[in-house]
This record gives structure tokens, C-alpha cells and sequence, in this order.
């Protein structure tokens, strides 16, 4: 028997759609821009109170090489004051116009200043703040009230004139934005204290008062300084003091010796470099990528080293990778790098970055040829392109770049090989046609097997099995269960492959998810915590009850959410005293994240899952403040009236949700069910046929109103919806059994 548990994404649907009279609960995920652990790491070392933050030129004064190297770097120049220097646009009464709004950058006693729409729409001067980043654009951040900091859109190529920058541009060409518009300037997504600053500073606190919904924001040092990296400094420079023989670590919190004593060798027989000794841990890797990766943040007092202790890092869901791994949407290089034979050979990001210039360590090829014999792969009988041309550099077929923000142009860091064969059957890009894009994909794979002998291949083969999950394909299941025991993959994508099987979710599946949540890789453990969001709570107690004490505060924490409706159990002091723990531990990291909507909507589910009905509806209430289009707020808090007997008030929740987004698919479909609950069935219909409108692509939708038409007699009618949508999804199985089910007779 198989639950009835929907596929989706970005929602997960865990009621059961029973004579259409159960409501929709809804769940946004906690990681809006949710890469990943690579290792189980033991926890950090202590941080106490005692740990202080001693500033750049403290350590300068022993690290002067060091010094110089970070100075003019990315991260010396992330974020800084406004001054003659560090500002590069044209603050010379110059104009830019957009979406009817001309804008104008002009100097007044002294100060940079901006004519702009403000958070009103009218036109009003605002001062410039500070600069953020350097090349090739610049950001400028403006001071709203209640300390929020917000990043401009209209932005400055600092590129030569030549290249097309020294202009100023929109990062939103396409997009008509007016200020009640997400993507406006004075709003949530372009808030800096939200969504760059730990980023950009040293020693971020946020330090949100979610009672004034304002923010108090400091820094130790403005920049990437090096304590962002290196932990708070004042312990090694007592040792330096010192020079204490007892204290081995000298007084560091994360000892970033990856590379000492390692070297490469390039085998005669192979052209590619060995390890002289394996890479003991990936703390370099995950200290890179506290910045470098697509993830969320749930804690506010980040740990120097495991990356899991504090953040949840994204793994390949199709919104941000294609179906390959390669990158598509805005991810960073870190879940790239740890889909590549590079990272499962023992490479560190220093091997080839310089880490305090950030500088690459050799130019060109010669930066491969450090582990890649230059007389096997430097040459045209390899790249078969004219050497100092297109395609004879490694990067071109190795790291293909995606152009993000307008005009900057990022590498994929998976190093994979090309894959037309690919693009040709899948629709995923490839470097081939990145430079051919005349011929077609199929024309690229016949050449590369033409100049090769044979068929590419490389270390990543995972892109069907993904694909197939996306795509529904009657083969999903199995290929998937292939890729998560291939153990040879990375376990990005075996994880990837635990949350997809999740989506359709059925009995004998569950020893997989079991397996999982015990994985050595928190990857995988991450990934059947999300899975586990999707079973019967009576179910969830067993099989994940014992990553409440998992060494990472992260998976311990979303531990306890997951089994928040299940932990009502018989339970013994001991496992009642572990979850009282953990969930601390999540509340502490929902009331952290105060100011996303998200989080309160989790705060909720915690609240409501515990019977805990006033906090809940308070927490689905103050998601709304923060962001009246918050689609999971209005869903949720709906949901969670029902279970009060307050439909009336749930209908109007919704009603007022459709009023911001008219054409939310979701607010349509719950709608139409609450509707059926009242028995105002034309009401009902009308909701769901306008759900399934509005998003062909989503199964259930379609499902649902063609049930409903069933259940009415309108047989006829609901053939024809399932029919329709067949043909856009014609491998979904829940929609195959339905029309099966219509077909017969009486």
C-alpha cells in the first residue's frame, strides 16, 4: 500500500486527501537558499565568553606577509565606508532610468547621495552608507529606519569601458518592479542585515529585536577580515605572548593545516597528480564554505570549523542545479567542488587559491598543470583547439562559467567532463556548445566520441537518475535507489537522490530512509530528515529518534522538528531529556532567523505539532507582518483555524492572501478544500479548476479537481482534467491510477 503523499518541493503536503474533507498543512522548508558537510566532524571546540575578537593589526604585527597579501583582496575591499577611494560609480549628476523611475547619483556636503524611489514609491534623496563588494560591480547600501541596511538595485559595472562597464545598470532588467514589488530595493529579499551581511564583515551579529522588528547590526572589522577565517584571536595572541609548549593548538580555535606537509606527484602512467598522504579533514573546505555555498544560516554564533554545527547547506534541487550537478541557479562553488573527482582526491581550495590574495597560484593552464602532466593535456591532441585560442585552456571544458548579477561570471568548480551525449537526450548544458552554440548537441557528442574513441563519461553519473525523478519517469524510483548505493558518487548527489525518493514517499522505502539517517555523511542524514518530514509521525519516532544526538547542532535540531507531533510516545527520561535538548536547540535557531517569515512558519508547525495552539497562530500571524505575500503563512495559518473550527476566519486568511498574490496556485487549491468542508461546492470547483490553471505543472492540483468532479458525478469532466494533464505529465503515477480508476465502468 502506498501513502498518499504528493510529490512537490518547495511545500510538502502531509495530509490525506480523504472524501475531500481533510485540510491542506503546508511546510516551507528552512533553507531559502538551502551545500554541503562532507565529513562527520567531532564537536567545535569550546568558544566561551572569554574568546575575543583582537582586530587585523594585532595580527599584522606577526603576520606582515599575510597582511599584504589580503590587502586590495575581495575580501580586504567586501563592504566599506563611503570615501573618495572606495567609491567607483558616477556620482556626477548622473541618471538612470528604469520602469518609469529616473533615478539620479549626485555629491551634497560631501556625501554620496541617490534620488530614487523609496519604500512609499515617491522620489526621495537618500545617502549612501556603504559600498559593497568591488569588481566587476559595486553595490551601494542605503540606512532605512529601524537599522536596516538595503542594497540598491541600480548597481556599478566597475569593469574597463571597454569591456562594457563604467556605467551604471538595473540587476533586474527584465523585471518591472515598482516598490509594492518583492524585488524592490526597500524590501525584504534586498535587506542586507537578512541576506549578505555575515558575508561580507568579520564578526557579524545580527541582533534582531523581534518585538520592534528593528536591527542593531555591529562587526568587529567592516571587511572579510582575519578572524572571519581564523576565530576570534585573542588566545593565540596570548600564546604568541608566551609561546607556551602546553598549548599545542597556540591558542587557535580552527587550525587550518590541511596542506602542511602534503604534496603532489604526477604519476608518469596517468598525467594526474597523487597525494602524498589523504586529506585528514575538510575543516579548510567547510570554512570556505560557510560563504562559498548555497545555504541557510540557523544560528547566529557560528562555530570555526564543522560548517554543519551553524548552517544547513542546499544540496542538487532542480531550482538550483541541473539535472548533471552543473550550476544553474546562484549556488557558489562549494556543492559544485563536492561533486568532483578533485575533492575526492584530497584538494583543498588553497591548493589553488592563494587564501589571503585569493589570487589562483598559477596562471593558465599552469595552474592544472601543478597535478595534470602539461605534455599529456596542454596539448591539441587532447583539447584539439589551436593552442592560446577558445577551447585550449582547461576551464573552458572543465568550468564553464553562468554569468550571474548582470556581468558576473562564475566557474562551475565540479571540474566534470563534457557531456553533450547529454544535452542531446537531457537539455543540460554542456562547454561543447557553450562555444558551438551553432550546432546542434548531438553534433558535439558525435565529435567528442569521433576525437576521443569513445563515449564521455567522467566521475558524475547521476544526471539520469535525477532527471528521471524530475521528470516523473516510470524508472525514478529504481534509478534512484541505484545512484543512493553507488557509493563511488558524491554524496551531494546520493543525498539529492534520498530527497527526491521522498517526494513519493511509500512503506517499503522506509529501511532506505532508516539507512540514510544513519550515513556516515550528514549529507545523507540531512536529506532523510527532510524525508522524514513527509511520513506519519507514529512512524518517525524509530527511525530517527537517534539524530538527536547526532555531533552536528544542526541535524540534532531539525531532528527534533521532524519528530516534534511524534515525541508524545512513551518515552524515557533519558530520550525525553534529548529532545527537550534539541528542541531548545530549534527554537533558539527559528527565534534567531526572527525576522524571515520562514522560520516563523516553522515556528508554528513546532508550535502547532505540540498542541500548542495560541503560540502558533501567534508565530503564522507574525510571518504575515514580516511579508504579507508569504504564501505559507496565509496556507498554514488557514490550516491551523480549521483545526480550531475557525473555517470562517480561515476563509478570509485565504481570501486576503489572494488579495496580495492573485495568482497563488496554492491559495486557490486551499481554498477550493475549505470550501468543500462548508459545502459550497460551485465555490469549490471554481478554486480548484482555477489551482489547476495556474499551475499545469503541479500533479496535485489537477488530481484534486478531477476527484472533486468524480465525486460530483461529472465523470466525464474529470477525464478530461486528467487527461489534460497527462499530456504535460505523462509519466505522474498518481494521476496515471486515477485515469485508470475513471476508465472503469461503474
Amino acid at each position: 500500500m502506498k501513502w498518499a503523499i504528493p510529490s512537490s518541493r518547495g511545500w510538502l503536503l502531509i495530509g490525506l486527501l480523504a472524501a475531500l474533507g481533510l485540510g491542506l498543512f503546508y511546510v516551507y522548508a528552512l533553507v531559502p537558499k538551502p551545500v554541503q558537510s562532507t565529513s562527520v566532524e567531532t564537536a567545535a571546540k569550546s568558544q566561551s565568553a572569554e574568546v575575543d575578537y583582537v582586530g587585523r593589526e594585532a595580527c599584522a604585527s606577526c603576520h606582515g606577509d599575510q597582511d599584504k597579501l589580503w590587502q586590495g583582496s575581495h575580501h580586504d575591499l567586501a563592504m566599506q565606508e563611503v570615501g573618495e577611494t572606495s567609491v567607483l560609480g558616477d556620482f556626477q549628476d548622473a541618471e538612470f532610468s528604469k520602469d518609469g523611475v529616473i533615478s539620479r547619483f549626485f555629491r551634497q556636503n560631501g556625501r554620496y547621495m541617490v534620488r530614487t524611489d523609496g519604500p512609499d514609491g515617491k522620489l526621495t534623496d537618500f545617502e549612501i552608507k556603504y559600498t559593497f563588494g568591488v569588481t566587476p560591480l559595486q553595490q551601494y547600501l542605503i540606512e532605512l529606519p529601524g537599522g536596516k541596511l538595503q542594497a540598491l538595485s541600480i548597481v556599478w559595472d566597475s569593469r574597463p569601458k571597454q569591456q562594457g562597464g563604467q556605467r551604471w545598470f538595473h540587476l533586474y532588467p527584465n523585471e518591472k518592479i515598482d516598490h509594492n514589488d518583492e524585488l524592490h530595493w526597500t524590501r525584504r529579499s534586498q535587506n542586507w542585515n537578512f541576506m549578505c551581511a555575515e558575508c561580507h564583515s568579520t564578526h557579524l551579529q545580527k541582533n534582531y529585536d523581534a518585538a520592534s522588528r528593528t536591527y542593531h547590526t555591529t562587526w568587529s572589522e567592516i571587511d572579510v577580515s582575519c578572524e572571519a577565517c581564523h576565530g576570534p584571536g585573542s588566545r593565540h595572541l596570548a600564546w604568541a605572548r608566551s609561546k607556551s609548549p602546553d598549548d599545542a593548538s597556540k591558542g587557535l580555535l580552527v587550525n587550518l593545516n590541511e596542506r602542511r606537509q602534503s604534496a603532489w606527484a604526477i604519476d608518469a602512467a596517468t598525467g594526474n597528480a597523487v597525494r602524498n598522504q589523504p586529506r585528514q579533514s575538510a575543516t579548510e573546505i567547510e570554512v570556505c564554505a560557510r560563504c562559498h555555498s548555497r545555504r541557510a544560516q540557523l544560528f547566529g554564533d557560528y562555530r570555526h570549523g564543522p560548517l554543519m554545527d551553524s548552517h544547513l547547506p542546499s544540496i542538487l534541487t532542480e531550482q538550483l542545479y541541473h539535472a548533471d550537478g552543473q550550476i544553474d541557479g546562484e549556488v557558489y562553488e562549494y556543492g559544485s567542488f563536492l561533486q568532483s573527482k578533485m575533492y575526492r582526491a584530497g584538494v583543498s581550495c588553497s591548493d589553488c587559491h592563494e587564501p589571503h590574495s585569493l589570487k589562483l597560484r598559477q596562471p593558465g593552464n599552469a595552474m592544472c598543470g601543478q597535478c595534470h602532466s602539461s605534455e599529456k593535456y596542454d596539448s591539441d591532441k587532447h583539447h584539439f583547439h589551436p593552442a592560446g585560442g577558445g577551447g585550449s585552456l582547461c576551464v573552458d571544458c572543465h568550468m564553464p562559467s553562468k554569468t550571474y548579477m548582470g556581468v558576473d561570471a562564475r566557474r562551475d568548480h565540479s571540474f566534470r567532463v563534457p557531456r553533450p551525449d547529454l544535452s542531446a537526450t537531457l537539455g543540460t548544458p554542456n562547454a561543447c556548445n557553450g562555444c558551438h552554440a551553432d550546432k546542434p548537441a548531438a553534433w558535439a557528442a558525435a565529435q567528442v566520441k569521433a576525437k576521443y574513441g569513445h563515449d564521455a563519461k567522467g566521475l558524475q553519473q547521476y544526471a539520469e537518475a535525477l532527471h528521471a525523478a524530475r521528470t516523473g519517469a516510470a524508472d525514478a524510483e529504481q534509478r534512484l535507489l541505484n545512484l543512493l548505493q553507488d557509493k563511488q558518487q558524491p554524496a551531494i548527489a546520493r543525498a539529492s537522490a534520498v530527497a527526491a525518493l521522498g517526494n513519493q514517499m511509500h512503506p517499503e522505502l522506509v529501511p532506505v530512509i532508516a539507512n540514510a539517517l544513519r550515513d556516515s555523511d550528514p549529507l545523507l542524514r540531512r536529506a532523510g530528515l527532510e524525508v522524514l518530514e513527509q511520513m506519519p509521525p507514529e512512524q518517525r519516532w524509530p527511525l530517527a529518534h537517534d539524530v538527536l544526538r547526532d555531533p552536528l547542532r544542526t541535524l540534532r535540531a531539525l531532528a527534533a522538528s521532524a519528530l516534534a507531533s511524534a515525541a508524545d510516545q512513551n518515552l524515557t527520561a533519558e530520550q525525553q531529556h534529548e529532545f527537550d535538548l534539541d528542541s531548545s536547540e530549534y527554537l533558539n535557531s527559528l527565534r534567531w532567523n526572527a525576522d524571515d517569515p520562514a522560520a516563523q512558519v516553522n515556528l508554528g508547525n513546532f508550535y502547532s505539532a505540540r498542541n500548542q495552539s495560541e503560540s502558533a497562530e501567534r508565530a503564522y500571524r507574525e510571518a504575515l507582518q514580516l511579508d504579507a505575500n508569504w504564501l505559507p503563512a496565509y496556507i498554514n495559518l488557514a490550516d491551523h483555524l480549521r483545526t480550531q473550527q475557525r473555517d470562517g476566519e480561515g476563509e478570509r486568511i485565504l481570501k486576503e492572501g489572494l488579495v496580495h498574490q492573485p495568482d497563488a496556485a496554492e491559495l486557490h487549491h486551499s481554498l477550493g478544500l475549505l470550501a468543500i468542508r462548508r459545502k459550497n461546492l460551485p465555490q469549490a470547483l471554481s478554486s480548484l479548476k482555477r489551482a489547476a490553471e495556474l499551475a499545469p505543472t503541479q500533479p496535485r492540483f489537477a488530481y484534486v479537481y478531477a476527484v472533486a468532479l468524480s465525486g460530483l458525478g461529472r465523470k466525464d469532466e474529470a477525464k478530461a482534467v486528467v487527461k489534460s494533464a497527462l499530456d504535460s505529465l505523462p509519466n505522474d503515477p498518481e494521476l496515471t491510477a486515477l485515469r485508470e480508476q475513471l476508465d472503469q465502468p461503474n
